[in-house]
């Protein structure tokens, strides 16, 4: 302290506090910079310091939030899938114990792989709400369970008839593989898979469903069967369309306020589910659209 001055790190004498009381100011500007609020309110102090409410004996405990009821639900979904999809394995393996046909052990395998991919398959990031695209999905699952051995079985339907299923198995297998945790049941989308059967045609699974329908009614030639091919084949065709419907609106978002019609908003690739291209990469939901212009084929090249 000199001449009423202070220098140095020691404190300063009563004369500077006083000084400084004469300009109490000083300190709003960086108060006032970080954003704390001038007044003191002690009504909201005293309800963010209030306990959280106990659950006393008698009372229902509070209801499971939305997203612990979502996981719930799936897992009661995937396993009911899984459940059915045993139940065909099941039937399968004893077809396969009474024929020991070759042809026999791939759709046990299938089937096998069916209760796997229901149990592994990753969350869909959105789900058809239409009730007319879950009776195709029905109608299109099991309405090859309508198939019968009757009718007549010529020599050249038996051989072209377990060509076709054969071909048709190898397809499906395929398409699984390809599918991995994107498997799905219903129209969803669950990421976006373009290598391997989905390099060739859109819909390849539901292609391997018509060669093994069709090759079983070589096999066994009756109007009844003809129906339920033409069934079965009809609702897969439409299963096809709605998920496309699904993925395109996936794809193509709403534009939002202020942003022309016809450019609407990209889609923000980190909220987008990746899947594996034909190259090996990554591709993401956005990229329906390309690659629909790419394979132009849902389940036949060359037909539709």
């Amino acid at each position: 302290m000199r001449n009423g001055s202070h220098t140095g790190i020691w404190p300063a004498f009563p004369a500077d506090i006083k000084a400084c009381r004469k300009v109490p100011t000083c300190l709003a500007a960086p108060v006032s910079a970080i954003g704390v609020p001038p007044a003191y309110d002690p009504a909201m102090v005293a309800r963010r310091r209030a306990p959280l409410p106990a659950v006393r004996a008698g009372q229902s405990a509070p209801a499971a939030t939305p997203a612990r009821s979502g996981r719930l639900t799936r897992f009661a979904v995937n396993l009911a899938g899984a459940a059915g999809a045993a139940f065909f394995a099941v039937a399968s393996f004893q077809f396969y114990l009474q024929t020991h046909s070759l042809i026999g052990a791939g759709f046990c395998v299938e089937q096998a792989w069916f209760v796997v991919a229901f149990l592994v398959r990753r969350p869909a990031q959105a789900v058809t709400r239409r009730s007319a695209d879950w009776l195709l999905t029905v109608g299109g699952s099991f309405g090859g369970t309508g198939f019968r051995p009757a009718g007549l079985h010529p020599a050249w339907g038996l051989w072209s008839g377990l060509a076709l299923q054969t071909a048709g198995l190898i397809i499906g297998l395929a398409s699984l593989l390809a599918l991995g945790r994107s498997f799905g049941v219903v129209p969803a989308d669950r990421g976006l898979v373009t290598w391997g059967p989905y390099a060739v045609v859109r819909h390849p699974i539901y292609s391997s469903y018509l060669l093994v329908q069709c090759g079983y009614l070589l096999q066994s030639l009756s109007w009844r069967n003809a129906l339920v091919l033409a069934c079965t084949a009809g609702c897969n065709i439409g299963r096809a369309l709605a998920e496309e419907r699904l993925l395109t609106a996936s794809a193509v978002p709403a534009a939002p306020a202020g942003r022309p019609p016809g450019r609407p908003a990209p889609v923000p690739a980190a909220i987008r589910p990746a899947a594996r291209t034909a190259d090996g990469g990554q591709a993401w939901a956005g990229d329906y659209l390309s690659y629909r212009e790419r394979v132009r084929w849902r389940l036949a090249p060359g037909l539709w």
